[in-house]
């Protein structure tokens, strides 16, 4: 960076530098209203620290999940009322994403740890697979119950499979009681 430059205004090309993101993405937010650099004579952008932290602002804001629109809402309002409810509404989407995020993550812990030749008959994964959100995103497929696929996860003639590993009739997620493979 030209020291004229960490002491004045930035020229669009130096501020883009400085964040890693080609010139057309300044011009976007510009034109979106999350921008609004000053002029010079010539009438070329010029980028003052406040501009430096709003660029900061919705790059980080970009990393949280919001979207472009949202964060010109948060930048442009002066009422404290309206910038909370933007934000508890983003809260509340991160919260359901990080359930479903959860939920993921326990049905690929419990994939990795099942010895099963097909994955589909395990009856732990299928639970796992079956076990809503904690926090209800919508209705599965159309269900109208908090049970997404009640009928799916159950044995042959309706009967439930056991609650837990070593229920009577329960299994041991895949192994036999000898600890080999069942196959």
């Amino acid at each position: 960076m030209k020291s004229s430059e960490a002491d004045g205004p930035l020229a669009i090309g130096a501020l883009a530098a400085r964040f890693g993101l080609p010139t057309h993405v300044l011009r976007h937010w510009e034109s979106m209203g999350l921008l609004e650099p000053e002029r010079d004579h010539a009438g070329r952008r010029r980028y003052g620290r406040p501009d430096v932290v709003r660029v900061a602002a919705v790059l980080r804001a970009k990393e949280a999940g919001l979207s472009l629109e949202s964060i010109r809402q948060l930048l442009a309002t002066a009422d404290v009322d309206a910038r909370r409810r933007v934000m508890a509404r983003h809260r509340d989407d991160l919260r359901q994403r990080m359930e479903r995020i959860r939920a993921a993550l326990e049905m690929l812990d419990c994939a990795m740890g099942c010895r099963h030749a097909d994955l589909a008959t395990c009856p732990h994964f299928r639970r796992a697979v079956a076990e809503p959100a904690r926090e209800p995103v919508g209705e599965p497929f159309g269900a109208s119950s908090t049970e997404p696929f009640p009928a799916l996860f159950t044995e042959p003639f309706g009967e439930p499979f056991p609650e837990r590993l070593g229920e009577p009739g329960g299994d041991t997620h895949g192994e036999s009681s000898g600890g080999r493979p069942e196959g």
